[in-house]
């Protein structure tokens, strides 16, 4: 098994506790969770304009089989620090 190659999943969340449904992959590809972490910030912005309540950015394996992620298990940013494409 070779390392790990990380990917910037776009996921849209409804209200309630219905799933969070995948929306879209970014296209880049990080080499540690790390560099992808630090990405998610610029790849929501990028698609802040997806028809969803909430929209989150999720580091995942790029083979990593998707676990479901319910809106109650996001932790969203405090509001001084949201992208202005979220206002």
């Amino acid at each position: 098994m070779g390392p790990a190659v990380f990917v910037i999943a776009i996921l849209g969340c409804g209200e309630g506790e219905a799933p969070c449904q995948p929306v879209q992959v970014a296209d880049a590809r990080y080499e540690s969770r790390e560099q992808c972490q630090a990405a998610t910030e610029g790849a929501l912005q990028q698609f802040a304009n997806l028809d969803f309540p909430v929209v989150v950015a999720e580091c995942r394996a790029q083979r990593a089989a998707a676990t479901p992620l319910r809106p109650a298990d996001i932790r969203l940013p405090d509001p001084d620090r949201r992208p202005s494409a979220w206002n």
